[in-house]
C-alpha cells in the first residue's frame, strides 16, 4: 500500500493547553480538532498517562483525535506515548498545525518535509525519528521579522484573520472524510488550488 493510501488512525492538533493560550494563533490545530469533535458530538477526555486529551471518531475506520497537553515544544512526548499505546505507525497520523509561511485563511495538506522552524514539528521529528506523516497546515500569516515570531504566534489574531482561519478550517473539515478514506492525494491537489482572500491588516 502506498504511503499516501495509509488509513488514518490518529489526528493530532498541536497547541498549548490552558485558557491563556486558547485563542492564540499557535492553537489553530486545537481549533480544528474542537470543531471536528463538536460536529461529531464527541467529548474529549483527559488521559494523564498519554499526556493529553483524547476522543474517538467513529465511522468506517477507528480514528482517535488527540490534543497534547505537554505544550508545543514537547509535542513529541505526548504523541509518541499515543503511538506506542495504540500501536500506530507515524504514516497513519495526521498532524494539524499553524503555519507562518501561509497567509491567514490558507490551508494545505502535505506528507513529510522538514519542521520549517515550527517547534512542535521540530520536537515530533526528534521524538518520532521521522517526518513521514500527513500534515494539515493552517496559515496564520507572518509578522514580518524573526524577532516578532514568538509574540505573534502566542498572540490573538484579528477578527478578520480569525474569520479567514475559521473558513480554512471549515474547508478542511469538509475534505477530511476523503482523507480518512485514503484519498489524501486528491485532497492535496484540491486544497492547493483553493483560492485565498488575504485579510486586510487592521487600520
Amino acid at each position: 500500500m502506498a504511503a499516501t493510501d495509509a488509513s488514518l488512525r490518529l489526528i493530532v492538533g498541536l497547541g498549548n493547553p490552558g485558557d491563556e493560550y486558547a485563542a492564540t494563533r499557535h492553537n489553530a490545530g486545537f481549533w480544528l480538532l474542537d470543531r471536528l469533535a463538536d460536529g461529531a458530538q464527541l467529548c474529549f477526555r483527559r488521559e494523564a498517562r498519554l499526556q493529553g486529551e483524547l476522543a474517538r471518531l467513529g465511522g468506517g475506520n477507528e480514528c482517535w483525535l488527540f490534543k497534547p497537553h505537554t505544550f508545543m515544544n514537547r509535542s513529541g512526548d505526548a504523541v509518541g506515548a499515543v503511538l506506542r499505546f495504540y500501536r500506530i505507525e507515524p504514516r497513519e497520523i495526521l498532524i494539524v498545525h499553524d503555519d507562518l509561511d501561509l497567509p491567514a485563511g490558507a490551508v494545505r495538506l502535505k506528507r513529510g518535509g522538514g519542521h520549517g522552524g515550527h517547534n512542535g514539528l521540530r520536537d515530533l521529528a526528534e521524538k518520532l525519528g521521522t517526518g513521514d506523516y500527513l500534515r494539515l497546515r493552517l496559515g496564520i500569516g507572518h509578522p514580518g521579522s524573526a524577532p516578532q515570531v514568538v509574540g505573534y504566534v502566542l498572540g490573538r489574531p484579528s477578527a478578520a484573520e480569525r474569520e479567514a482561519i475559521d473558513g480554512a478550517i471549515g474547508d478542511a473539515l469538509r475534505e477530511l472524510p476523503a482523507v480518512l478514506a485514503g484519498e489524501a492525494e486528491r485532497v492535496m491537489n484540491l486544497l492547493n488550488r483553493r483560492s485565498v482572500k488575504v485579510p486586510s491588516p487592521p487600520s
